[in-house]
């Protein structure tokens, strides 16, 4: 009886241990398929960032794909394809230039608004007077470094562990779920330090615990930590250095834009004064082709009264083809100068592809200057942005230094961490605990770190001190050039002066020998290669003054230019391109 009673106790408990083996397999499958959901997840958002990756960088996300023969084949071209009308092997007429036909628009500047247009639209200029602003910008990144920083770290964790019954000669699983969110706020310092505040919150929920135990069971604490360097890297001063590193960038941006506007507006005049040169020399040319006509006139006149031979008009229509020549390279050179000027100027109104004339209204004052060098001198190391922007790489360098002496410190960190602990059956529980403060930690320390040698920091201050002289030497060898160009431009100024002289005597005499040939050539004295050989010596003399008085005005401009001031009393003052708005 005894035996059946024990084999029937036996097989109920095989059969409670199959049914409890059945209900634990049965949860662990339920987990098993969660797990592998998520594993599947996971899985297709990997598999998703790897589809299409070799399409990056070949147009697949956008990219702009130039075609192989744009990049590889150079194309070929006849003179043919870009004529207008049929090339043919010789002129069938006389070449005609500009001034034979009539003109779209002519267009007077001055110098004033020459200097204002190209303000408002050259485009060095406005690629230049983005600079600053670019670099305005750069010290803005620089200064938010001390912003404060708001972080939020958050996240679920659910586990479902195996364990051993020894006794019950079963497994059994333990089920737990948290929830954690982690706010917080990171204040860095000026000093070189951070402040990092916090508030961690953690929710917790495990199966099958005693019921003396809470469940679920919410802690949420404050926290603050403190990290503060005494040695390297701490204080105001050295981590100021990337503001100040920017700023001094900031100012020689807005000092190199400034150099700009005044070369801008120096080339502007330079080639103004080009282009009236250019305008002046078609005219003599063309009084000078005016004079070789009146010239055939005389030879055919002196013909038919039998004073000279027939040769005489062949030398003269000889003197006239010459000059139709001249007429044309003048011309030509009109046309380039005018579009010299208009690309600075960059006005719509005057675009390089049209027919606008520009017509230079201002005319030059040839006004004797007896500059003092000495004043010059002084006047541009006061003046030019050169040697302001190696003033300010040489407070850099000299910054520089000083914090790299203090990089040879060692590292000397105090770290604070104050914390307040709160536990409690609900959220509301945990957050009156953490106001009551019933439970403080306080945990503070000090890391030290003394490199043995500490050779790199030697060397970072090495280089910075013969970057330091590097930008002496450099401020040095621009004052050097300066004096150069200063002596240099007042030197011409005084050679074109006397060239003005000279090249006015010349005209003169010239005139003179002109006036005496012709005379002469009627009387059958001479020749007509005389007199137009006296015609182009002349009109020689006559393009000599035209460049001394133009080179005289730029002589100016340069002595300007070598100051760092601009020519005349109108005073430009410029500002950086507006950034845009987002």
């Amino acid at each position: 009886m005894s035996d059946t009673l024990g084999i029937r106790r036996d097989r109920e408990g095989a059969k409670a241990r199959r049914k409890t083996r059945r209900l634990f397999f049965l949860k662990e499958n339920h987990f098993a398929r969660a797990s592998r959901l998520r594993l599947f997840a996971v899985s297709s958002l990997l598999l998703a960032g790897t589809i299409g990756c070799h399409n990056i960088g070949t147009g697949g996300t956008g990219e702009l794909v130039v075609p192989q023969h744009t990049l590889r084949e150079i194309d070929s071209v006849e003179p043919s394809q870009f004529a207008a009308t049929q090339p043919t092997t010789a002129p069938s007429t006389l070449p005609t230039t500009r001034a034979s036909t009539r003109p779209v628009r002519e267009v007077s500047l001055t110098i004033a608004d020459v200097r204002r247009m190209a303000l408002h639209n050259n485009l060095d200029l406005q690629v230049d007077l983005l600079n600053p602003s670019i670099s305005r910008e750069n010290l803005s990144q620089e200064e938010a470094a001390y912003e404060w920083t708001f972080t939020t770290d958050a996240g679920f964790s659910s586990t479902d562990s195996p364990t051993a019954n020894k006794v019950a000669q079963q497994l059994s699983g333990s089920q737990s779920e948290n929830w954690r969110l982690t706010p917080g706020l990171v204040l860095p310092l000026r000093t070189g330090g951070t402040i990092d505040l916090s508030v961690p919150m953690n929710q917790s929920s495990v199966q099958g615990t005693s019921a003396n135990v809470l469940n679920p069971l919410y802690t949420s604490d404050f926290t603050a930590r403190l990290s503060q360097p005494l040695l390297r890297g701490g204080g105001i001063d050295v981590n100021a250095q990337r503001i100040r590193v920017a700023f001094y960038g900031y100012q020689q941006a807005q000092a190199a834009t400034k150099l700009e506007v005044i070369r801008v507006l120096a080339e502007a005049d330079r080639v103004y004064w080009r282009l009236y040169a250019a305008r002046e020399e078609l005219q003599v040319r063309r009084q000078e082709y005016d004079l070789a006509v009146a010239q055939l006139d005389r030879a055919r006149r002196q013909v038919r009264a039998e004073v000279s031979p027939e040769v005489e008009i062949v030398r003269a229509q000889s003197g006239v083809a010459d000059r139709i020549e001249a007429i044309i390279i003048a011309d030509n050179t009109v046309r380039d100068r005018e579009r010299d000027l208009k690309r600075i100027l960059n006005d719509p109104q005057l675009d390089l592809q049209s027919a606008t004339v520009v017509i230079p209204q201002t005319q030059p004052v040839p006004l004797y200057y007896k500059v003092d060098p000495d004043r010059l001198i002084a006047t541009s190391l006061r003046q030019r942005m050169e040697l302001l922007e190696s003033e300010l790489s040489i407070a850099e360098e000299t910054a520089n230094v000083r914090v790299a002496r203090h990089e040879m410190l060692p590292v000397v960190t105090l770290q604070y961490t104050y914390n307040v602990n709160g536990l409690g059956g609900s959220m509301q529980d945990s957050f009156a605990m953490v106001r009551n403060s019933d439970f403080q930690d306080h945990n503070i320390g000090i890391h030290l770190e003394v490199p043995i040698g500490n050779e790199a920091a030697r060397s970072r201050l090495r280089q910075a001190m013969l970057r330091r002289l590097q930008e002496l030497a450099t401020k040095q060898q621009r004052e050097a050039q300066i004096r150069q160009e200063v002596l240099n431009a007042a030197d011409q100024l005084e050679a074109n002066w006397q060239r003005i002289l000279a090249a006015r005597q010349r005209v003169a005499l010239a005139r003179r020998l002109l006036d005496v040939e012709i005379r002469q050539f009627e009387q059958g004295l001479r020749t007509s290669t005389e007199v137009l050989n006296a015609q182009t010596d002349l009109a020689n003399a006559q393009l000599s003054e035209i460049s001394a008085l133009t080179d005289y005005q730029i002589a100016q401009v340069d002595i300007a230019f070598a100051t760092g001031t601009l020519l005349g009393a109108s005073r430009v003052v410029w500002q950086p391109a507006p950034a845009p708005q987002h």
